[in-house]
């Protein structure tokens, strides 16, 4: 008797770790990880890791020939259309920037990293409130938070304080 209660007490303890170990994939999964790496069996190519590069690097008009290159041999990749609108943010050319977030958006509307950067854009136009609908997508995106939210949640909170001290 002592066996069986014995082996089923092993048996719900493994029962318990393979569902814990599901769960936390199905999170993983849905969570995605579509800012930074590619999620599919997809090779990264060079013109986006480049241009990725460049653009971090503030070197934006270099790093747009790159991300060019990039969806010419691949427009599908929302990762380099994000960061053609990060570049071109960066650079003050707003409509631009609007036309490649939109299109990274269309491609992979749960895209954490454009979420993030529209957000930041609608606040350089002084434009809060959109700002804050890209943060609540974030939200219900990120199940667990992420960085991209915590990033657009400081911007306007910033962006609020910058506002409240600008009235006194």
């Amino acid at each position: 008797m002592k066996m069986k209660t014995k082996m089923k007490k092993i048996l719900l303890i493994f029962s318990i770790v393979i569902s814990y170990l599901i769960f936390i994939n199905a999170i993983s999964l849905a969570a995605g990880d579509s800012d930074d790496e590619d999620t599919s069996s997809r090779i990264q190519d060079t013109y986006y890791l480049n241009g990725k590069e460049q653009a971090y690097n503030g070197n934006y008009e270099s790093a747009i020939k790159y991300l060019e290159k990039s969806i010419k041999n691949d427009p599908t990749n929302a990762n380099a259309f994000n960061m053609l609108g990060y570049s071109n943010r960066k650079l003050g050319k707003n409509k631009e920037a609007f036309e490649y977030y939109n299109k990274a958006l269309k491609l992979d509307p749960k895209h954490r990293g454009t979420h993030e950067y529209l957000g930041k854009l609608y606040l350089n136009l002084n434009q809060p409130e959109k700002a804050k609908i890209h943060l609540s997508k974030l939200d219900d995106i990120c199940l667990f938070g992420c960085d991209e939210y915590k990033s657009l949640k400081k911007a306007i909170e910033g962006f609020d304080k910058n506002k409240l001290e600008k009235n006194y």
